[in-house]
């Protein structure tokens, strides 16, 4: 039930007499995942976190897999004011010591951020709140989300591409909070994977093996002749780049090492 609207010094911190308690606490409360002046209580397991990243990493960890879910966002009712403690309907300013629960507040997605610096927005199509000002972003009705505005016309279209998992690391990508990459087919994985695949000279698609982006400089690469000295012979030879080994051209073995290319 929501809290009485009362303002008396037997239900608000006396500190807030000498401070404009609209912005108090601003940005110094909180979890790992967000700045916020509240707390909510999960309506599936009636249990009380920060956010919904909080009680999803709890219960994500159960030992007893029957006990593991996720909270649906849109399906808070109640926070709890991290000034005064009371317990209220979802709103933006407490109804008991008149602060700002967070800076940034949308009632559709029960979601409070202090830090505005992610120049948070809500789609209406995605029907969640994204991050990065909405004139940076697009909606791409096929793809199912929301795209950087420098996508629009400049993509491939895949039917609900992010409404998939990673096919890395199989965190679900629609809602993460990482940052995804759109691949020149289409396809979708969050950056830090695509970054770790070229780390370890993959450059295909996972799902559809075709090239992840713009590969002429790696083409190119390849193509060039490199300096190998053998570890065998003692002698340098010119050969073609190969990606697993390079073959001496005096006594051919591979046991050799890349010292250069030609033009170095």
């Amino acid at each position: 039930m929501a809290a009485e609207n009362i303002r008396d010094s037997d239900t608000c911190p006396s500190f807030l007499d000498k401070t404009d308690p609209l912005d108090f606490g601003k940005l110094l409360r909180g979890c790992e995942h967000y700045r916020r002046r509240c707390k909510i209580r999960a309506p599936c397991c009636n249990q009380i976190f920060f956010c919904r990243h909080c009680h999803n990493d709890f219960t994500g960890a159960l030992t007893d897999p029957k006990e593991r879910h996720e909270v649906v966002r849109q399906d808070i009712k109640q926070v709890i004011c991290d000034i005064c403690s009371t317990e209220q309907e979802v709103a933006q300013i407490c109804t008991n010591c008149g602060v700002k629960m967070g800076e940034y507040f949308c009632g559709i997605c029960k979601f409070y951020d202090d830090d505005i610096s992610k120049q948070q927005f809500h789609c209406d199509d995605c029907g969640i709140c994204r991050v990065g000002g909405r004139e940076n972003y697009f909606h791409c009705q096929k793809c199912g989300s929301c795209y950087d505005i420098k996508l629009l016309d400049n993509h491939a279209c895949v039917e609900n591409s992010m409404k998939h998992h990673c096919p890395i690391c199989y965190e679900f990508l629609f809602d993460s909070i990482k940052s995804v990459s759109i691949m020149k087919c289409g396809h979708t994985m969050h950056v830090e994977c695509a970054d770790e695949m070229i780390n370890q000279n993959q450059y295909r698609c996972p799902i559809c093996s075709k090239s992840m982006g713009d590969m002429s400089a790696t083409w190119r690469r390849i193509d060039e002749e490199v300096s190998i000295l053998c570890n065998d012979c003692n002698n340098t030879s010119k050969v073609p780049f190969h990606i697993f080994g390079h073959k001496c051209s005096h006594c051919n073995s591979y046991n050799t090492r890349r010292i250069g290319t030609t033009d170095s």
